[in-house]
C-alpha cells in the first residue's frame, strides 16, 4: 500500500463556502482527507454562484470536477420516480454528466478509497465503475428517520411524500452502510438509529466540530435584547421551528420584554418565513455574506427545531460566538455533552419562553460567561476527524486483500 493514498471524494454540494450544515461538515472533511491523501473531488453544483467557488478549493485537492444539477430535469425525474422505489433524494441530487465525471476521475486517478458524502452519493459508490473500490460513507444523519418524523407531523401531499421517502430511503441506507468499509455518523443517537436498520454495519461516531477562533467575538457582549436564529430558511425543520417559536413563544417574550427583537438569518426564506417580518419586532434577512456579525450583536441564540437530526452547527457557532442558547429537546439531545453547558433546554413553549426571558434579564457579561462554560477545545474539527487516517488505511487494505486473493485464485487455476 502506498504511503499516500488516492481518495475520490463525492459530494452532493460543493464543500465551499462553509455556510450551511452539510457544506460545513463536508468542507472540514475535505481538509482532513487532504492531510492524509491525494484527493480528487467530484461534486454536484446547483447554481452559478456555487460553481464560481471552485477555485477556493484548488489548493486542497489534486483535481476538481463538477456536474451541474439541472433543476427542471431533477424535478421531472423526481415526479416520475414517485410510483417506484427510488428515493426522491437520489432523483433530485443528480446531474446529466455526473456518471461520466466519476468515470473519468476514476480512470485518471485510480482511487484506493472512495469517500461518499451523504446517501445520495453512496449510490454512486455502489455502481460501476466504483463498485469494486472500498468506500467510506459519511452518512452524517439517518435521513430516513428525519423524513419519518416529518411524515408523522405533516398532513396532505407533503406528509405523503415525507412518509414515502422514509420508507424507500431506509433500506438503501441499510444496504449502503453494510457495503461500506466504514459509515460515519455525528452522534450516538444517529448510531443507534442506524444500528436498528443495519445491524452489524461498521458504524463510527465522528462528531461535528467548530472553528472556535473564527467565531470568537471581537467586541464586548451586546446589551440589546436581540435574539438570533441562523439556518437555511427553506429547510423544512428550520421553517417549522421558527414558525412554532413566533406563534407559540414570541408573544410571551414580547409581553415580558417589549424591547425584544428577533432576527432570522438565512438563505432562501419561504413565503411563510418572509411574512413574519410584518411584525416590526422581527427581521428576516435572507442571504447574508457572513453570519458572524449577527451573532456578535445578539444577546442569545435560539434553536427551536421540533425535528432535529444530527448535531446543529448553528448551536456550536453561537456558543463559539459567546452566546448562550435556548434549544428544543430534539436539538439538545443531539448536542455533544461538552456543548450542553452553554444551553438551556426548552421542552415546551412556556419553558422555552421563560428561558429566553430569563437570559434577557441577566447582565451581558453573565450571558457570555454561560456560553464560556463550554470547553470549545474539546470540539475542534481536527480532533473530530482524527480517526479518519486509520479508517482510510483500513479501507485500502480491503482492496489490497481482495486483489491478493484474486491473484492467488488465478495462480491456483493455472497450476
Amino acid at each position: 500500500m502506498r504511503d499516500r493514498l488516492n481518495v475520490l471524494m463525492l459530494t452532493h454540494r460543493l464543500p465551499f463556502a462553509p455556510n450551511r450544515g452539510d457544506r460545513i461538515r463536508a468542507y472540514y472533511l475535505l481538509h482532513a482527507l487532504a492531510r492524509e491523501a491525494h484527493v480528487d473531488l467530484v461534486s454536484l453544483v446547483h447554481d452559478r454562484e456555487e460553481a464560481a467557488e471552485v477555485d477556493a478549493l484548488r489548493d486542497r485537492v489534486r483535481s476538481i470536477t463538477t456536474a451541474r444539477v439541472v433543476r427542471a430535469r431533477s424535478l421531472l425525474r423526481a415526479a416520475v420516480s414517485l410510483p417506484g422505489t427510488q428515493p426522491l433524494t437520489h432523483a433530485l441530487l443528480d446531474a446529466p454528466d455526473l456518471n461520466a465525471a466519476i468515470a473519468d476521475a476514476a480512470a485518471r486517478h485510480h482511487p484506493d478509497v472512495v469517500v461518499a458524502f451523504c446517501s445520495s452519493m453512496a449510490k454512486c459508490a455502489l455502481e460501476a465503475p466504483l463498485d469494486g473500490v472500498p468506500f467510506i460513507l459519511d452518512l452524517v444523519d439517518v435521513d430516513s428517520e428525519k423524513w419519518r418524523q416529518l411524515g408523522d407531523t405533516s398532513r396532505g401531499p407533503f406528509g405523503w411524500v415525507y412518509r414515502r421517502e422514509a420508507r424507500v430511503l431506509r433500506p438503501f441506507e441499510a444496504r449502503a452502510a453494510r457495503a461500506s468499509a466504514a459509515t460515519l455518523v455525528v452522534n450516538d443517537r444517529e448510531r443507534a438509529s442506524l444500528e436498528d436498520i443495519a445491524p452489524g454495519a461498521p458504524i463510527h461516531v465522528v462528531p461535528n466540530g467548530i472553528d472556535a477562533v473564527r467565531f470568537t467575538p471581537p467586541i464586548v457582549p451586546s446589551a440589546e435584547a436581540e435574539i438570533v436564529f441562523c439556518g437555511v430558511m427553506d429547510y423544512a425543520p428550520n421553517v417549522e421551528g421558527v414558525l412554532w417559536f413566533v406563534k407559540r413563544v414570541w408573544p410571551a417574550v414580547r409581553a415580558a420584554r417589549s424591547d425584544a427583537k428577533l432576527t432570522i438569518v438565512g438563505a432562501r426564506p419561504t413565503a411563510a418565513v418572509r411574512a413574519l417580518a410584518i411584525d416590526p419586532s422581527i427581521d428576516v434577512t435572507g442571504t447574508v455574506p457572513d453570519v458572524r456579525p449577527y451573532l456578535w450583536r445578539s444577546a442569545l441564540s435560539i434553536a427551536p427545531l421540533l425535528i432535529a437530526r444530527g448535531v446543529q452547527n448553528k448551536v456550536l457557532e453561537a456558543l463559539a460566538a459567546g452566546l448562550p442558547c435556548v434549544v428544543s429537546e430534539a436539538v439538545y439531545e443531539g448536542l455533544p455533552h461538552a456543548a450542553r453547558a452553554g444551553c438551556i433546554e426548552g421542552g415546551s413553549a412556556a419553558s422555552f419562553g421563560a428561558a429566553v426571558v430569563r437570559l434577557l434579564g441577566v447582565r451581558p457579561e453573565a450571558r457570555r460567561r454561560l456560553a464560556a462554560q463550554v470547553n470549545l477545545s474539546e470540539l475542534s474539527w481536527r480532533d473530530a476527524f482524527a480517526p479518519l487516517g486509520d479508517l482510510l488505511r483500513d479501507a485500502a487494505r480491503r482492496r489490497d486483500a481482495a486483489a491478493a486473493h484474486e491473484d492467488h485464485a488465478l495462480y491456483e487455476c493455472r497450476v
